[in-house]
């Protein structure tokens, strides 16, 4: 896609709100390539205390993952990075997620922008049924009032190379999402989630549903991905885990324990109940 039609689609998207100064979290958001700050965050699902005070950094153009036994916060965690928790029922949260110094829970904020500007993409590919490959991608930018159909036909096509999915399906892109692959329709919801042009993408075990083959290109891709995107990836995978992040969470019982480079915390964790989780003493 040319720089144009990236100027042009951002067009669409409302501006950002200000925030006074007690919103931005010095020194974290002013520390060097920390694209997102994370700060006593709490989520309750009704009364259970599902994420308890967590707080933790994110550097730009980096892949960190969160890992943990099920039912640890991960998942909800992630959630609460987009406000899409909030959405759930009996489902709150508090405490602040500063993007590039916007604190995303702060009234002026608009939870539609925070969802354009942080992507997610779940754990069972969930492609539109009753859409077109093409439509699946398109979607967005259509709901977002874009009309111009050269810049939707750029954006899907740009979208679906990133995806690493193009030469697939570029031939047929008429066809229903639902009739790809498992692994195809896990990079359709990929490329959909990329054509909302987001900064940060947030992965929910993107590969749990898949086969060990399908599993590799998405890790390929979330490699390919980082060169122009911050991702978070959640993963019951301790391997995939070392094998696609630069930095690693381990949460247990809603706690985030510790967060370090993920070659240091495989190798040489600082925490106790680390150690046994990596060595596989529970879990």
């Amino acid at each position: 896609m040319s720089s144009s039609s990236n100027e042009e689609i951002r067009r669409y998207a409302p501006e950002r709100s200000n925030v006074d100064d007690k919103e931005v979290l010095a020194p974290a958001t002013k520390q060097a390539n920390i694209k997102l700050s994370i700060r006593k965050v709490n989520a309750w699902f009704g009364k259970k205390h599902a994420v308890k005070d967590v707080s933790l950094d994110v550097k730009e153009n980096s892949v960190t993952a969160f890992i943990g036994p099920s039912g640890c916060g991960k998942t909800t965690l992630l959630r609460c990075i987009n406000r899409m928790h909030e959405m759930t029922p009996g489902g709150k949260s508090d405490g602040k997620v500063v993007l590039d110094g916007l604190n995303i829970y702060d009234k002026s904020s608009d939870p539609a922008i925070i969802k354009r500007r942080i992507g997610m993409v779940f754990q069972k590919p969930n492609p539109f049924p009753t859409m077109s490959i093409y439509d699946n991608v398109a979607a967005g930018l259509k709901l977002n009032g874009v009309r111009d159909k050269k810049l939707i036909h750029d954006i899907v096509e740009q979208s679906l190379v990133e995806a690493a999915l193009w030469e697939e399906v570029k031939n047929e892109l008429h066809m229903p999402g639902m009739g790809l692959s498992g692994g195809q329709q896990q990079r359709l919801c990929i490329a959909r989630a990329l054509a909302m042009q987001p900064e940060i993408l947030l992965m929910d075990e993107p590969t749990s549903a898949l086969d060990p083959i399908a599993s590799s290109k998405i890790e390929e891709l979330v490699q390919h991905l980082k060169e122009h995107l911050t991702i978070i990836i959640v993963t019951h995978n301790m391997q995939q885990a070392a094998r696609v992040s630069e930095y690693t969470a381990f949460m247990y019982i809603g706690e985030l324990i510790e967060y370090d480079q993920t070659k240091d915390l495989f190798k040489n964790p600082h925490k106790e109940l680390t150690e046994k989780y990596i060595s596989g003493r529970f879990g």
